[in-house]
């Protein structure tokens, strides 16, 4: 598992689970499918090989690799601030340290969370689109 990057402090070395809080993580998917359908315009498909939500054609959430983390677009800006209130749940790895985008551990993440990111994320994913059809 790639080394996860925290806003401020040098990558730490894999932890063991039993620390961590666990979740139907299924279940949880579930919950961002019916939330990301709910908003407008979007599409259900896949990208890297895994469940994916966009807007117009732009990505704005999927489900990460390791099958535990959603991949939420962002700005950078947002992302330290997420990675600074909770690194546990909000990260990068060294993939996508220059790139605007946060994972989000499911087992994390307060339900109560998920529709705000999900939110901001579908707002960013739509105006890049309308930006880059205007060009």
């Amino acid at each position: 598992m790639p080394t996860r990057l925290s806003a401020s402090k040098p990558p730490r070395r894999k932890k063991l689970k039993r620390d961590r809080v666990t979740a139907n993580t299924p279940a949880a998917f579930e919950a961002v499918r019916r939330f990301a359908l709910s908003l407008d315009n979007v599409e259900e498909g896949t990208s890297y090989g895994t469940p994916a939500f966009k807007v117009g054609g732009a990505l704005f959430v999927r489900m990460h690799h390791d099958g535990e983390s959603l991949v939420v677009r962002t700005d950078f800006e947002q992302r330290e601030e997420l990675m600074a209130s909770d690194p546990k749940t909000y990260y990068i790895t060294d993939h996508y340290l220059n790139y605007e985008w946060v994972l989000v551990s499911l087992s994390r993440v307060h339900p109560d969370a998920l529709p705000d990111l999900m939110g901001m994320a579908w707002k960013l994913a739509a105006a890049s689109k309308r930006r880059s059809s205007r060009t």
